[in-house]
């Protein structure tokens, strides 16, 4: 599932399309398509793992799921759920989830919790974890609502950096490693954004779908944790299980 980084790098290899008219529209999606030929691309906006399309009568929120792609110029194997054309080039969408949006947009998200967004509050994130003391903090680093953005990838990292075990609850960890999670999911959003735009992300997984922890040396853990069931990876002997 693309994480909040990769919208916003999304967002701005698609810039050209920004004020040109839609030419033609077509897809599988349940949307009024035709409704889309002749409006003009008003802006690209991204939120958490949204990507918005904003129109004059509407925006369109774009969610790839957990096997979306796009292109650019060129189409990919299956029919696209939408195909955008215009004057200068033609942005495609598959296996994703199409909805439109006729709200205006400050009404339907909260940019504060985008942890790419420049409104990002981290203080306002720390204490909607402190209100989930019960939650599995594997659960919290992918909870929407508090690291719009963040996805599994994000987790596995940020706990490995903050030396954190991820079956710990969030009311038993200490105040001020509360603090340092928070801080180290907004910095590493960033070096995500730019280990991905240098492809080079991957090289600098230290926990993620590794085997060995880099820092004891013995074999990580992978189990299916929390409510989502995602991978996490982690080393029994540097990541403290907060009980």
């Amino acid at each position: 599932m693309p994480e909040g980084p990769s919208m916003v790098i999304l967002k701005e290899e698609v810039r050209a399309f920004k004020g040109k008219k839609i030419l033609a529209a077509s897809g599988n999606s349940k949307i009024d398509i035709p409704a889309l030929v002749n409006q003009r691309v008003v802006d690209f906006k991204t939120w958490g793992k949204h990507f918005l399309i904003c129109l004059p009568k509407l925006t369109l929120r774009v969610h790839f799921l957990l096997f979306g792609k796009h292109s650019i110029n060129e189409t990919r194997q299956g029919k696209p759920r939408l195909a955008l054309t215009f004057t200068n080039g033609s942005l495609y969408f598959y296996s994703c989830s199409i909805k439109e949006i006729h709200e205006n947009l400050d009404d339907v998200y909260d940019w504060s919790v985008d942890v790419m967004n420049a409104h990002w509050d981290g203080a306002a994130a720390r204490k909607k974890l402190k209100a989930h003391p019960e939650m599995l903090i594997c659960d919290a680093l992918l909870d929407q609502t508090i690291f719009a953005g963040a996805g599994n990838i994000f987790k596995n990292e940020v706990l490995f950096r903050t030396r954190v075990h991820p079956k710990s609850l969030v009311g038993n960890i200490p105040p001020r490693k509360l603090t340092e999670i928070v801080k180290q999911v907004h910095l590493y959003a960033f070096d995500f954004l730019k280990w991905k735009k240098a492809f080079v992300l991957k090289k600098h997984w230290e926990a993620h779908a590794k085997k060995i922890c880099p820092r004891d040396n013995i074999p990580f853990h992978k189990e299916y944790l929390g409510k989502t069931k995602r991978r996490s990876f982690f080393c029994d002997q540097c990541q403290v299980l907060y009980k």
